[in-house]
C-alpha cells in the first residue's frame, strides 16, 4: 500500500493554520498509513516589531472568532491576560524543529501544544520561558531544548521559507504533494480535504 505524503506549509501565529492542523491530523488518523504529513515553516512574520502593543494586539484577537466559529475548528479564544504581544514567527518553528529532531511523536506534541497554548490558553508561543514550559509540559528532556538554538536549525526554518516563496505561496496553509509543485493554499472544510486526499490515492492506485 502506497502513502500519500502531504506537504504543508504553516505558521504557529495563523489561526487559519490551526484550523487546518485540526482538520489534517484527523484526516491522517482516519487514513492511517495512506496519508502522511509532513510540516515545514512559512513565516508570517519573519522578524520581531516593536511597535505592536498589547491593546493592539487584544483587538486583533478578535478576529479568531471567525475561524472559531467553523466545523472542525481548534480551540480558541480571544486574548487574555498580559502576555505578549508575540514577538515573531521564529521562536516556535525553531522548537518545533528541535523537536522533530526527537522523532514524529515528539513533533506531533510540540506541534499541537504550540498552536493549543498560543490560541487556546493566550500563551506567548515566543516567549523563551513559555516555550520551555511547553516544551517540558510534553514530557521532552530538558537538555535538548538546547537543540532550538544550534544555527542548522534556523537555517533550515528560513530555507522552508524560502522554498514555500519559490513556489508561489503568498499565503497559508499552503498544501502540496510530495513531488509535486501545485499546492492548494487555505484552511478548508475537512470534507473538501478528504475529497482531495481520496482522488490522489485513487489515481494514485493506493
Amino acid at each position: 500500500m502506497s502513502t500519500l505524503r502531504l506537504v504543508v506549509y504553516s505558521d504557529y501565529l495563523c489561526p487559519w493554520c490551526y484550523n487546518a492542523a485540526v482538520r489534517l491530523e484527523r484526516l491522517e488518523a482516519e487514513l492511517a498509513g495512506r496519508v502522511e504529513l509532513t510540516w515545514r515553516t512559512y513565516l508570517l512574520r519573519p522578524e520581531p516589531d516593536p511597535r505592536r502593543s498589547l491593546e493592539k494586539f487584544r483587538r486583533y484577537t478578535q478576529s479568531w472568532l471567525t475561524p472559531a466559529s467553523e466545523p472542525d475548528a481548534g480551540a480558541f479564544q480571544t486574548w487574555q491576560g498580559d502576555a505578549g504581544p508575540p514577538s515573531h514567527s521564529i521562536p516556535p518553528h525553531l522548537v518545533a524543529k528541535a523537536a522533530a529532531s526527537l522523532g514524529g511523536d515528539a513533533f506531533r506534541r510540540i506541534h499541537r501544544a504550540l498552536l493549543e497554548a498560543y490560541f487556546g490558553h493566550s500563551r506567548d508561543i515566543t516567549d523563551r520561558d513559555t516555550l520551555r514550559a511547553i516544551w517540558l509540559a510534553c514530557g521532552l528532556p530538558e537538555q535538548e531544548l538546547d537543540r532550538a538554538a544550534e544555527p542548522h536549525v534556523l537555517e533550515q526554518t528560513l530555507a522552508e521559507h524560502a522554498e514555500a516563496i519559490r513556489l508561489g505561496m503568498n499565503g497559508v496553509p499552503s498544501v502540496h504533494v510530495d513531488g509535486d509543485d501545485a499546492f492548494v493554499t487555505g484552511a478548508y472544510p475537512l470534507d473538501m480535504y478528504r475529497r482531495w486526499v481520496e482522488r490522489r490515492l485513487a489515481a494514485a492506485g493506493a
